[in-house]
């Protein structure tokens, strides 16, 4: 019986829970960016670069994809077992983290001699870039387990990666002392350790019951506690700063919290076997063949899961119907030769780039529009909660209005940008505290593109391709970043600025890039919509029909 609980899509999400919540170490580079600058001798302009490269590696997952694609086809195949599929893929991204993470200490510390800017990019790049394997792997694999729910668990995946940044912080400030040498080191060997020990338990499974959304939605419960929990702490660092007793006792609550998904998966699996028990005995006791549902008890690798299913007493459905329902299953090179990846690809560049560029400026802006430095890491923290809602909040709430009426989920990207064009406005406005309210609805926005993406991608071209899919659609967010980032917010503000050192302030240093990222976003909400008409036909005659069919 431990080892049928084992075995199960329950722990298979705790666990890839656990690995998302460990390996958001690229949203902590403001933590160790100055020791990194000053121990290699680096100015401003080559810090940058070398963030650059972060952020390309940390959001361009195309390989990720492709070997989890690989594997999970081979694996299907070959029946290869345990370490195959996922796990494989989880473990690429564990050597990539230590050895990144490891020679940036290393060359920090001075262990080793310092590293040429080629080469710390390099390895920064590939710290960032182990990232990508465990969401690939966490995603898809939770998509396959819950396709009816795509939505929630995609929101539950990436709402523990937006939240793992905040949790590596917290980690920092209790054991590290205040050192972000030795932060490097543990960011080293944390999300590797994780990885490590709960890799062999993320598989796929084609089980599928009604009381998923159930135990989903307490999964849920959770994140939303968890990211209450570190708010009220970042709130009550920012007031006064609290004694190292008071750090190990928030932290080891943070940990049960972290924790507590388990006791969700033991019951999960408990009430699956209750009912699997009394069909048995049902079908026992009216003296038929125990034919036992594979929908139940049958957990292996498929790439065929996500197929609309086929029944015999229906009649075909119309050509159009079947054709719609073939354009579901693409891999990487049909999905490039189709309009609407084009059109995603295009909404997540006005999105997620535009979306990144205000949160990697967000203390710049602050300075320039007269914030404390108290202020300003409040925002950067805070950033990263509102990150998290809107990871958690359009998987859920698309998930909602796709089940009751059909709702194409390209209407809710639609919905996002018209969000983000109003907190780029604010923010461009440069009125009292503007930041604050500019932040939230940009951060929401941003979170939230980030979740329905995926979900969109599995559902438009197919979960067996997905991971490659998605990480290609995904490189609009780095391209997009460098663009809004460098060629209009940085090249306005070196423009007008005069002070010392070309600095700037007043509301004049922001206010024109604003304005620009506010209308690109405002096109993303045209493609976005011009997407959902293409596709509104897709959603109600093959998702949602899916769907009424369970």
């Amino acid at each position: 019986m431990k080892m049928e609980i084992v075995n199960t899509k329950w722990i298979a999400t705790v666990a890839s829970i656990w690995i998302q919540s460990s390996v958001g170490a690229s949203y902590t580079f403001g933590i160790y960016s100055s020791i990194l600058k000053s121990s290699q001798g680096y100015d401003q302009s080559t810090l940058d670069t070398v963030s650059v490269f972060k952020d390309i590696g940390a959001n361009a997952g195309i390989l990720s994809g492709l070997l989890y694609s690989a594997f999970t086809l081979q694996n299907n195949r070959r029946r290869l077992g345990v370490f195959a599929g996922p796990c494989v893929v989880l473990l690429a991204g564990a050597i990539q983290s230590f050895l990144g993470y490891f020679v940036m200490w290393a060359s920090v510390v001075g262990l080793i001699r310092r590293l040429p800017v080629a080469v710390m990019c390099f390895f920064t790049w590939m710290a960032a870039h182990a990232q990508t394997f465990s969401n690939t792997t966490n995603v898809v694999s939770g998509v396959h387990n819950f396709g009816d729910y795509g939505g929630t668990i995609v929101g539950i995946m990436k709402g523990f990666l937006g939240l793992s940044g905040a949790i590596l912080i917290q980690l920092y400030q209790t054991v590290c002392n205040g050192d972000p040498g030795t932060f490097l080191l543990l960011l080293a060997l944390t999300p590797t350790l994780v990885s490590l020990l709960f890799m062999s338990l993320v598989r796929n499974y084609d089980t599928n019951t009604k009381d998923d959304k159930k135990y989903l939605n307490a999964f849920s419960a959770v994140s939303l506690i968890i990211a209450a929990y570190l708010t009220i702490i970042i709130i009550l660092e920012n007031i006064s700063s609290l004694s190292s007793l008071a750090r190990i006792i928030t932290f080891t609550v943070l940990l049960l919290l972290v924790a507590s998904p388990l006791g969700i998966a033991v019951r999960a699996h408990r009430e699956d076997s209750d009912r699997y028990a009394q069909a048995l005995l049902e079908q026992r006791g009216s003296k038929q063949n125990p034919v036992i549902s594979s929908e139940i008890c049958k957990a292996e690798d498929s790439i065929e899961y996500h197929e609309l299913p086929s029944e015999e007493g229906q009649a075909k459905p119309a050509s159009d119907d079947k054709r719609l329902s073939d354009e579901g299953n693409m891999n990487l090179l049909q999905a490039l030769c189709s309009v609407n990846f084009w059109l995603l690809f295009i909404a997540m560049f006005c999105g997620l780039g535009s979306g990144l560029a205000m949160i990697n400026n967000i203390s710049q802006i602050g300075e320039s529009l007269g914030y404390t430095a108290t202020e300003r890491n409040s925002l950067v923290s805070l950033l990263s909660i509102w990150n998290f809602l809107g990871r958690f909040g359009a998987g859920f709430v698309s998930d909602i209005f796709l089940h009751r009426g059909g709702w194409a989920r390209p209407l809710f990207v639609a919905v996002t940008l018209a969000i983000m064009t109003i907190g780029h406005t604010i923010v461009a406005a440069g009125f009292s505290k503007n930041l604050y309210l500019g932040s939230v609805l940009v951060g929401v926005a941003y979170g939230s593109q980030w979740s329905l993406m995926p979900t969109i991608t599995s559902e438009i071209f197919g979960v067996g391709h997905m991971g490659t899919i998605f990480n290609t659609i995904a490189i609009a967010s780095p391209v997009g970043s460098y663009t809004f980032s460098v060629r209009v917010i940085g090249f306005i503000y070196d423009k007008v600025g005069s002070g010392e050192n070309n600095t700037c302030f007043g509301s004049r240093c922001f206010m024109l890039s604003f304005m620009i990222m506010a209308s690109v976003a405002f096109f993303g909400v045209l493609v976005a919509l011009l997407l959902f008409f293409r596709t509104r036909r897709f959603y109600k005659s093959v998702v949602f029909r899916r769907l009424q069919n369970l």
